[in-house]
């Protein structure tokens, strides 16, 4: 990275792209695509045949590996099968968030048909926190369940998985968060994650393992799927935000695949909540309009109905539950909103001094906790620093939600710390955390001193990874036809940012909602709107620019108006400005 070519804009350090020209041209010519559509793999480190060719047409025998590799999961199996056959009763231990309700919602649709008595349990995030507790583990045993299976979450579920053993309960736990240091003692532990797991790949969703357990379930018996596995997958797997790489590049293009053909009922109400009017649904819509919707159910209210919500083909019932999904969405809207601007004030005022401080931490008894952890995504991408926001509760405990930046691995940074926190686990870059309120300044502390003695100032600089060069004149239909070879975008396969060069202003610049600034820019006889979203700070800039050129990053986007496509710009950032 160091050696790459740098230019500074208004926000972030623009890392300029490599330019490879013949190579692009080669790639352009045996793939029948746009130069700067190469010129982004290539920037991307696909720069051979054989790696554009994998990328581009991902296949099964080279993406799917068996779910065999994965430790424990064929003694699980063997473990269902079995409660399946002694008509023992089994609990399915879901999460609140998307990727849990999807987990869920998997298990109750696959293990009935196989004649299961099977029932699913999801905690309220208020009243239950997080995850499998020895009091859930107590009470499935008084219903008389024989067999409890997690889905995403349980690697950190040491005293439950102890009382489970005690009361003679099988504990399967599939999970896909990095595990601690030791295992809790369940019967089965089913995560890529662990050292000794010989699955190749390590970044599937709660949702993934979930899917692969099920698969080799369905194999055994020699059965087909329900279609609707799919759908659920996807969903999962572009909420909870893992690398849409690999395999997950794979499942995700085959779900889209799936959805854009045959349309559940859930995802019709879903589609319609979000005014969607666009003929083929992306992951990108599904992060921005679908997901939300669905998380805000564990965010605001009881989980449990977004299982039912996903699985049930009673028309009513969907609908009406999918009523509740929109007002409370809205709800989250505004729940976010004004945390934001709690925090945000704190920053003006200078209470929390960025200047200096290279963490994000607040914390408050306002602030429900099922929102903080977007808020805190928030704040990293405004100021490309870890944020930890904590919600209080009234018997002392802060309970947290951290985001984080690439250059600062979070998971391994509140491990260093596990003497001041009652439990943690998560990712490298987003987490959950609970601790003691007295322990927090230490905390802060101890992390400030982290990041000031591992990280360099180029490490804590906002930076955007430039793909390809463009010009305004590159922008037509062969151009969004060829972008679609790069989809599914998201986690680690971002839309590509590319750089274009001398453009002028057209005419004075708007402000939308206070928020949003939109403009009109010309070069080489061409004319394309650009909407920055969210950059109030850059109109008063263009409004004193006049005719001067500048430079640009932007995202390249259909826009679907009235039965209309047309090819537009999302700015990211602007350099050359008076």
């Amino acid at each position: 990275m160091h050696n790459r070519q740098t230019r500074q804009g208004q926000k972030y350090l623009w890392l300029l792209p490599e330019e490879n020209n013949r190579a692009v041209l080669e790639f352009a010519k045996t793939f029948s695509l746009s130069p700067a559509i190469c010129q982004t793999l290539v920037s991307r480190g696909l720069d051979t045949k054989e790696l554009i060719d994998a990328f581009l047409f991902t296949n099964y025998e080279t993406n799917v590996a068996h779910t065999s590799l994965m430790k424990d999961a064929d003694k699980a199996i063997d473990r269902i099968l079995e409660a399946i056959e002694r008509k023992e009763k089994i609990l399915i231990f879901g999460d609140y968030d998307v990727d849990g309700i999807t987990s869920s919602a998997m298990m109750m649709l696959c293990l009935p048909p196989l004649g299961a008595l099977v029932n699913f349990f999801l905690p309220n995030r208020v009243k239950d926190g997080y995850g499998l507790s020895v009091k859930a583990v107590q009470r499935a045993a008084q219903n008389g369940y024989k067999v409890i299976i997690t889905v995403d979450n349980g690697i950190t579920a040491f005293e439950p998985a102890l009382e489970a053993k005690k009361l003679g309960i099988d504990l399967i736990i599939t999970d896909h968060h990095r595990p601690h240091d030791h295992l809790p003692e369940a019967f089965a532990v089913i995560d890529p994650n662990q050292l000794d797991c010989a699955y190749p790949f390590k970044y599937l969703a709660g949702v993934g393992v979930t899917f692969k357990l099920l698969s080799l379930l369905y194999e055994k018996k020699g059965m087909q799927l329900p279609v609707k596995v799919y759908e659920l997958l996807l969903l999962g797997t572009v909420a909870d935000v893992v690398p849409l790489q690999g395999e997950n590049r794979y499942w995700v293009r085959y779900g889209l695949n799936s959805v854009n053909k045959y349309e559940s009922l859930s995802l019709r109400t879903l589609k319609t909540n979000g005014k969607f009017e666009k003929p083929k649904l992306t992951s990108t819509d599904i992060g921005f309009f679908i997901a939300p919707q669905i998380n805000a159910l564990g965010r605001l209210e009881d989980a449990r109905q977004g299982v039912q919500f996903l699985i049930d083909s009673n028309e009513k019932e969907v609908s009406q539950i999918g009523t509740i999904l929109l007002e409370l969405n809205q709800a989250r809207k505004g729940i976010e909103k004004s945390i934001f601007a709690d925090i945000d004030r704190q920053i003006q005022s200078g209470a929390i001094d960025v200047s200096k401080e290279n963490i994000i931490l607040a914390a408050s008894n306002n602030w429900p906790a099922g929102v903080i952890g977007l808020v805190a995504s928030r704040f990293v991408g405004q100021y490309g620093k870890p944020t930890i926001l904590f919600h209080l509760t009234k018997d002392g405990y802060a309970k947290g939600s951290c985001r984080s930046i690439p250059e600062f691995n979070m998971f391994d940074a509140l491990a260093a710390n596990v003497h001041l926190l009652e439990k943690f686990g998560g990712h490298s870059q987003a987490a959950g955390l609970s601790l003691k309120v007295e322990n927090l300044a230490e905390l802060k502390a101890n992390l400030e001193h982290l990041i000031a003695t591992t990280l360099t100032e180029l490490d804590l600089k906002q930076k955007i990874r430039l793909d390809a060069k463009i010009s305004l004149e590159d922008l037509n239909k062969k151009f969004l036809t060829d972008l679609e070879y790069l989809e599914p975008f998201g986690h680690q396969n971002h839309k590509p940012y590319f750089y274009i060069e001398n453009v002028t202003l057209v005419q004075k610049p708007q402000l939308l909602k206070e928020a949003h600034v939109k403009c009109q820019i010309f070069a080489d006889g061409v004319i394309k709107p650009v909407m920055f979203f969210n950059r109030p700070d850059l109109f008063e800039k263009f409004t004193n620019q006049n005719d001067e050129p500048f430079a640009l990053v932007a995202q390249v986007v259909e826009n679907h108006w009235n039965g209309r496509v047309n090819v537009e710009l999302q700015g990211l950032d602007i350099a050359g400005l008076k």
